[in-house]
């Protein structure tokens, strides 16, 4: 569908800024409405008092004036909340939050007839059983990634299964083995106590990385045509991090007793040295462009990335030297609020930018350069 369409019939004049209730809801919010504009937040009942309660607008303190309930969050493809929301002249930031409750992305894609901010078609490539996926496009884009292997019987290193939760299919359930034989028992034995799904021998199979973990999050702006570097951080996941912070004898003790897990529950911000900045600059180049070359048939808006992306991996000491290995990516805003801590967007604006605000920003100087088409899809 084309942006100009979505965009008929609004008051370009008296836009509101849509959100699902999670994720970084709250980060866009509050960018939105430092940039003058109307915030919504779609919430699922019994998950919504921190949109309608904790940071409901009201006098000069918070950020989300309007909150739509709904029994569950696919109800927002229904046709009454998609009136509301166009009623509201709605631009929706999209996050993984929003897709991963949606079996069939190309309801979202052909179904939603809510202008969204950023690549509304790009996101299916974060999930690895695609036909075209983010390893495809890192590649095309000249980015190093980790080793791939097709079998397990090519294992001969430590290697990292990108197996699914058992119960919640979008978290992660990795686990890291060293042969084939440990790569069977090890993923038979965490089928059999329920940890994994079913369909971990489909799981990617990765070189395991050893580095200090960074998510280099940028923002790529079409009505500038400038990259910008926002924010870097590193997740903290549990119960992973609380084993780390044990001692060596406490974590020999507990070891097989307690199950560890790798669910991301937040974020912190960190800093990489200035003499690796260019690279890390060269590889959002280098994606962005490989992003403007994609095909139709997986980019019909030709638009390629819009706003906020990520690149995360680790930075890597090889030989004297310092390199970046890209392992995920993220073609929408991260869920880290907290990456204006790092001082990146300060160096160019002047001022700690968050992805949200940044948002804001962009939206704002689309609607006064009468460009919002450019920036929807």
């Amino acid at each position: 569908m084309k942006s100009s369409s979505l965009l008929k019939g609004y008051d370009l004049q008296n836009l509101t800024v849509g959100v699902l209730g999670g994720h970084s809801g709250l980060d866009v919010c509050h960018g939105a409405k430092m940039n003058g504009f109307s915030t919504v937040a779609v919430a699922r009942k019994g998950r919504e008092k921190t949109f309608t309660k904790y940071f409901k607008s009201r006098k000069d303190v918070g950020c989300v004036d309007d909150t739509i309930l709904v029994d569950q969050f696919q109800d927002i493809l229904k046709k009454d909340i998609q009136k509301k929301l166009r009623k509201m002249n709605t631009i929706f930031v999209h996050n993984r939050y929003f897709w991963v409750y949606f079996n069939d992305f190309s309801k979202v894609e052909n179904d939603f007839q809510v202008p969204i901010f950023g690549s509304r078609t790009l996101l299916r490539l974060e999930e690895r059983d695609q036909i075209y996926n983010q390893y495809h496009l890192l590649h095309d884009a000249g980015i190093r990634t980790p080793k791939l292997f097709k079998t397990p019987d090519e294992i001969d290193r430590p290697v990292l299964v990108k197996a699914s939760e058992a119960q919640r299919g979008y978290e992660r359930g990795f686990f890291v083995v060293t042969s084939p034989h440990d790569y069977v028992q090890t993923g038979m034995k965490l089928e059999g106590e329920g940890k994994i799904a079913l369909n971990w021998r489909d799981a990617p199979i990765e070189e395991f990385i050893v580095g200090a973990a960074v998510n280099f999050n940028f923002f790529y702006s079409p009505l500038t045509k400038r990259l910008e570097l926002l924010g870097t951080d590193t997740r903290r996941q549990t119960n992973l991090d609380g084993f780390l912070h044990m001692t060596a004898e406490e974590q020999r003790n507990i070891a097989g007793k307690i199950p560890l897990k790798r669910i991301e529950t937040g974020h912190i911000a960190v800093t990489v040295k200035e003499s690796i900045l260019e690279k890390v600059f060269e590889l959002g180049e280098k994606f962005v462009k490989a992003c403007q070359k994609l095909p139709k048939k997986i980019d019909p808006s030709g638009k390629g990335i819009i706003g906020p992306f990520a690149l995360q991996g680790a930075v890597v000491a090889e030989e004297g030297r310092e390199d970046i290995v890209i392992f995920d990516v993220s073609f929408r805003i991260p869920g880290s609020p907290g990456i204006s801590a790092t001082p990146y967007s300060g160096y160019l604006y002047g001022h700690s930018m968050s992805v949200g605000e940044r948002i804001g920003v962009e939206i704002r100087s689309a609607v006064e350069e009468k460009r919002l088409d450019e920036i929807v899809t």
